[in-house]
């Protein structure tokens, strides 16, 4: 039906039709596939939810005597320095360093993130390795956004195309990377904004790869590989959609443009810090397949309830629930009603598409071809300790 240079030169022209993904299922449920795909050029998407696996890169720029910088602290957070001199690696999901006895600080990585996003003042402490070339052994001062290099996020795994729902069927509260789940099914959490999500509306991954520009944080990203942990082959429904999680991405933005409502740093009680970060898909109506799988809602999306009582990698699940099921705040595990909670937000992750939208109706952000295709065969291949120590032996 169309192209992806049709629709740019569009959106240059401002004559370009973009419905968020909500408004597109809408007009579905009126008109029909056939009819709304002759509509409309562009569909958005969108999420706000924790996405621990992110980061930052900084380069601070040469002191003066230059420093090698092996180890070093914003604000107390270690950030990684093993690679070039002044060159960091922040990641979003590292706790604050504390010392001995000292009660632990419910911040971390990500909070860090967004402070230097807002244009906050970071204390930086630097320790060097000294070499003929690079004599300073210590380095202390502040930075901000203005007064650093590059800042921009690189996030190993964002996007998730489907999670799982957490639940605690033992007798003492647990304490997990989805938050407090009650004991006895006190509880039940999960993690994604489901139909509107950017990757449950383009399953197998057709219309999103290397290259493609993206919403992320408030300013303009791009998917520069298959996500870690990335399992495209997750069993499906029949619409095409997984049964949980699934397919990943790994996501660049220039953190210089982004902006702290939509990077956000937060703290999961006695388990850690995390960032929450709104991201957003645009997807090109190339054909009616598009507009298809784009129709799909809630009630056609499901998640597996998991026992995280159970401490083994592989637990235990009581079935599948659906993602309208989720939002009705309750859901029935084991016979007993259990109430349930959203980690990501419906309304930031409305929010996120519906500021895409306004970028491509206004002509600045046009859309990419891919230069290469996400796989799609990748399988998840887990640890196992004793395998490991048997070849050894």
């Amino acid at each position: 039906m169309r192209t992806i240079a049709e629709i740019n030169e569009k959106i240059q022209q401002r004559k370009a039709v973009v419905w968020t993904v909500e408004e597109l299922k809408a007009q579905v449920m009126e008109r029909g596939v056939a009819a709304v795909a002759k509509a409309v050029d562009v569909i958005t998407t969108g999420t706000f939810e924790p996405m621990e696996a992110s980061g930052a890169v900084i380069n601070l720029g040469h002191t003066d005597p230059p420093i090698k910088i092996r180890r070093c602290w914003l604000d107390g957070v270690p950030a990684y320095a093993g690679f070039g001199a002044v060159d960091l690696f922040l990641g979003a999901a590292h706790p604050v360093e504390v010392s001995e006895g000292e009660e632990q600080r419910e911040r971390g990585g990500g909070h860090v993130i967004e402070d230097l996003i807002a244009g906050k003042p970071v204390h930086l402490r630097a320790l060097g390795q000294v070499t003929d070339c690079y004599p300073r052994a210590s380095f202390e001062t502040t930075i901000t956004r203005d007064t650093i290099n590059q800042f921009y996020l690189f996030n190993p795994r964002n996007l998730y195309q489907n999670f799982i729902v957490g639940v605690n069927g033992g007798d003492r509260p647990l304490y997990t990377y989805l938050g407090p789940l009650q004991p006895r099914l006190g509880n039940a959490v999960y993690s994604n904004p489901g139909a509107i999500a950017p990757l449950f509306n383009d399953p197998h991954l057709q219309l999103v790869g290397i290259g493609t520009r993206i919403f992320l944080g408030g300013g303009i990203g791009y998917v520069t590989w298959e996500g870690t942990q990335h399992f495209p082959l997750q069993k499906r429904l029949p619409n095409q959609t997984p049964i949980g999680p699934a397919a990943t991405l790994a996501l660049i933005g220039d953190a210089k443009q982004m902006a702290a409502r939509w990077v956000r740093g937060c703290y999961f009680k006695s388990y850690g810090p995390s960032l929450m970060l709104g991201v957003g898909v645009p997807l090109p109506v190339l054909t009616e397949a598009v507009v298809a799988h784009c129709a799909v809602q809630d009630q056609d999306l499901v998640a597996p309830v998991v026992d995280f009582s159970i401490p083994r990698r592989v637990r235990p699940t009581f079935g599948l629930v659906s993602y309208a099921q989720l939002k009705s705040g309750r859901i029935s595990v084991d016979g007993k009603s259990v109430r349930v909670a959203p980690l990501a937000s419906q309304y930031l992750a409305r929010q996120v598409a519906i500021t895409l939208k306004e970028w491509i109706e206004a002509g600045t952000f046009t859309l990419t071809e891919a230069v290469a295709a996400i796989p799609g065969d990748r399988a998840f291949l887990p640890q196992d300790a004793w395998g490991a120590q048997i070849e050894l032996d």
